[in-house]
């Protein structure tokens, strides 16, 4: 069946957490309440979000936020793991050792069922919809997932969300329309966070 109505998929990062990951910080909640209302009013159909404790908390205060009665939805493609190992050959040679010695970090079995849960996502999240309106649908997860899919919607490299880094609670939006390339309508947006809350979960040396 051809879908026929445009799919828009927001994309955040969980709000900050504490070191061990599980729970979020002062800093992360007040994020997350100002993310929710940053999307309160958008006809938002599911909330989605990762099974660990910074997205599933994360997501509970955005829907907190929203005053509507939209269903919360824990999803185990929303997680936090590794999309794509790549292979040296395929990697930029100034920056291939970088890269695998970040990626071999990880536990190999995450490495290795990685990419069966980031075609899950693409399947479960990405692409038109059925239907005459358009779905708006919000997925709370992690830095890898959102790299991943930015890195979709550009047609890019499977190597490439690798050096795409997502700030805490900041939004990405991706339309989807049919018989047209997905479209990145906001990338790493933090325009609902004071300064105080921006950057956070970025590597220092990237933060401005």
């Amino acid at each position: 069946m051809t879908a026929t109505a445009p799919r828009f998929l927001y994309i955040a990062r969980h709000a900050q957490a504490s070191p061990d990951e599980t729970e979020l910080t002062e800093q992360g909640r007040r994020q997350a309440a100002l993310l929710g209302a940053r999307l309160r009013g958008i006809p938002l159909s599911d909330v989605h979000h990762g099974p660990l404790p910074g997205a599933a908390q994360t997501a509970r205060l955005v829907h907190e936020q929203l005053g509507a009665d939209i269903p919360l939805r824990v999803s185990e493609p929303a997680g936090d793991y590794v999309p794509y190992a790549p292979r040296r050959e395929e990697l930029p040679e100034e920056s291939a050792d970088r890269f695998l010695a970040f990626v071999e970090q990880f536990p190999e079995a995450e490495r290795a069922r990685g990419p069966e849960l980031a075609e899950a996502a693409k399947a479960r999240f990405t692409g038109p919809t059925d239907g005459e309106e358009p779905r708006h649908e919000l997925v709370v997860t992690h830095a890898f997932l959102a790299a991943w899919l930015v890195r979709d919607a550009l047609d890019a490299p499977a190597w490439r969300w690798l050096g795409l880094n997502h700030a805490n609670a900041a939004l990405t939006v991706i339309r989807y329309a049919p018989g047209r390339p997905a479209a990145l309508l906001m990338v790493n947006d933090m325009g609902h966070l004071p300064e105080e809350l921006r950057w956070t979960g970025f590597p220092p040396e990237l933060r401005v």
